[in-house]
């Protein structure tokens, strides 16, 4: 990676949120965006390429710092984790020069019992009996460093009144909640507990008109995660399978979530019909992929390239272009209360991709990318399609 402490990008149309500028000359200052170009240092000839905000990759999980080298040569600058501990891993892939900034919910809630106790190695802490237990464990994730908290809705799974707890304890610090709900039930009760931001999406069936009345009505946030969506859907790798025969009570776990409940079975078009109507609707849906790409892992969705596949499922889903990339820059941004980025302003940060294609006639046009900028921080090895 190269620094530079003021760089002119010259002859590029600028994404605005409605569509692209004619085309224009954008300064990169130190680690924002510039007003002048007196005493550049370098120049860029963007060729009449098209500039975008950095992607903001709304639900990722991140282990080490290969996986933010990833997705910045990708174009990711800004990563929202959902689920890392201990909190000195968290922290310490923080303000990393020239990769994406992050932030994260650290240790999410679960209980005792539920899926994701036995798929993920939580410690107690994390796996809470009763609400009684909510408020100390916000505390502890906000003197961790946390920037939201994370909450597991799923059957087996936190009873409602805990999941209902939790979030009061959050928002009393005046934090958000992001809830983590796959299915119709859990869906349901993560409405109910008055989570700000749902990721994931229905796979058993598609979201109901009530429930998308109640989004609408208390300005909830999707972040529907369709690359994992469709990962789910999918057979595993032979890989993930040798390991759930290690690991019967996985095993099972995963047997009573598919089949529990009379629910019907997971269906992929479930979750992209979720979408449609939750769009339509007017829900602010925003581009998440829950990529963790880790050896032995069940569902492979990469960092960084996963977002992309996003974006086109999002597409594919019956999302305009436009609001796509909406959905991948500024409107994470807003709703994850970013006010620094997001947007090609001056006085934002220097988180920049140039294209050498038009996205809005073409969402696959996002995968030409000549440059990425990171906090103004020029990122080498960049996997465009240019």
């Amino acid at each position: 990676m190269s620094r530079t402490r003021k760089t002119v990008i010259n002859n590029v149309r600028v994404f605005n949120g409605t569509e692209l500028t004619a085309p224009q000359t954008v300064v990169i200052d130190g680690d924002v965006i510039g007003e002048n170009t007196d005493n550049a240092t370098g120049v860029v000839d963007g060729k009449g390429g098209v500039l975008l905000p950095g992607f903001i990759d709304a639900h990722v999980h991140l282990h080490h710092e290969g996986h933010l080298q990833d997705l910045a040569k990708y174009g990711v600058t800004t990563a929202l984790d959902m689920a890392m501990w201990p909190a000195d891993k968290m922290n310490s892939l923080r303000n990393k020069p020239g990769l994406p900034s992050i932030q994260s919910a650290g240790l999410p809630v679960t209980a005792p019992g539920s899926l994701h106790s036995h798929f993920l190695p939580l410690p107690k802490e994390a796996l809470l009996s009763g609400p009684d237990e909510a408020a100390k464990f916000v505390r502890a994730r906000l003197d961790e460093g946390s920037d939201y908290i994370k909450l597991i809705a799923d059957v087996p799974g936190p009873s409602q009144e805990t999941l209902n707890a939790v979030t009061k304890a959050a928002h009393d610090k005046n934090k958000k909640v992001v809830a983590h709900a796959s299915a119709y039930e859990p869906f349901q009760m993560a409405l109910d507990a008055k989570a700000d931001i749902i990721t994931h999406a229905p796979m058993d069936q598609c979201v109901s008109s009530d429930m998308v009345n109640r989004m609408v009505a208390n300005k909830v946030v999707s972040v529907p995660t369709l690359s994992m969506m469709e990962a789910t859907s999918q057979r595993p790798p032979v890989s993930a399978l040798f390991r759930l025969m290690l690991q019967p009570s996985l095993f099972m776990a995963i047997i009573r979530a598919k089949t529990g409940g009379g629910k019907q079975p997971p269906k992929y078009v479930n979750a992209k019909d979720s979408v449609k109507a939750m769009y339509d609707a007017g829900v602010p849906v925003l581009a998440g992929t829950d990529c963790h790409d880790e050896p032995n892992s069940f569902f492979d969705v990469k960092h960084g390239e996963s977002m992309h596949h996003e974006m086109e499922l999002l597409v594919d889903a019956g999302v305009p272009t436009v609001d796509v990339l909406r959905a991948a820059t500024m409107l994470p941004a807003v709703h994850f209360g970013l006010e620094d980025r997001g947007v090609v302003e001056a006085g934002k940060r220097a988180d920049l991709v140039l294209l050498s294609d038009n996205p809005i006639k073409d969402i696959k046009a996002t995968r030409s990318i000549v440059r990425v900028w990171c906090g103004g921080i020029d990122v080498d090895g960049v996997k465009g399609a240019a």
